[in-house]
């Protein structure tokens, strides 16, 4: 299992995976700007009291949450506007380590649609419970952050195995192969959750996990003879 995150990681500079990461960074620092700029300007334009340096004081210490608040959910915005192209991240990965694949189940576009927005809740989610984790894991119990990295994946694991599987596999199928394997699936969204609270890292979690998922998932797609065994081009070339 931990290979698959070996090569998840080794495969970042490939050509479609870094536009997926690129793509996100653009997107995300837009309405990162966007919202700072706003709450900025909405600090400034208001009053709280008549007296010009409590305004000021106000004004200085707001913009200085506007932007720690910004840069703290940075992450997940760009975790959020990647959600819509990890398919492209499983077909880099598949055709880098599994050439020969069939081609990828047709999905109705409610199917797509619906996990992709299930995808980005559960990752603003997250992102609004780590938020206070960071400064509350100083002082309560380790318990905490083990319940937080039990939960969280959990529901990673969920998301991200039916975002690779159900390219390959019907909604009854993948449901019936995440409950059989639902402890090594655990494991692999447990380490997904933990690298989205690294920062730096988290930015490129998602890609990340996507990749090694897509790894896990057609392991045990072959296994349940679903996927045919065409080898795996482990020494493929990036893109």
């Amino acid at each position: 299992m931990i290979d698959a995150f070996v090569k998840a990681f080794a495969q970042l500079p490939d050509r479609r995976i870094r536009s997926v990461v690129i793509l996100g960074l653009i997107a995300a620092l837009v309405v990162y700007v966007l919202l700072a700029v706003g709450l900025a300007w909405a600090l400034s334009s208001t009053a709280v009291v008549s007296l010009p340096w409590v305004d000021a004081l106000v004004d200085v210490l707001g913009g200085v949450a506007v932007f720690v608040l910004s840069l703290l959910f940075f992450p997940a915005l760009t975790t959020v506007v990647i959600g819509f192209f990890l398919e492209q991240v499983a077909d880099a990965v598949e055709d880098r380590h599994y050439p020969g694949l069939p081609p990828n189940r047709e999905q109705p576009l409610a199917e797509v649609l619906g996990t992709t927005v299930k995808f980005a809740a559960i990752t603003v989610g997250l992102n609004l419970v780590a938020l206070p984790l960071y400064l509350f894991l100083m002082l309560v119990p380790p318990m905490s952050l083990v319940l937080f990295y039990a939960l969280n994946g959990y529901l990673l694991s969920r998301e991200y195995f039916e975002v690779v599987a159900l390219r390959r596999a019907d909604p009854a199928t993948v449901r019936t192969l995440r409950k059989r394997h639902m402890g090594r699936l655990w494991l692999v969204g447990a380490i997904i959750t933990f690298l989205s609270t690294v920062p730096f890292v988290n930015i490129v979690a998602a890609v990340v996990g996507t990749a090694a998922m897509t790894h896990v998932a057609t392991r045990l797609l072959r296994r349940h003879d679903l996927l045919p065994d065409t080898g795996a081009g482990l020494a493929g070339a990036g893109r």
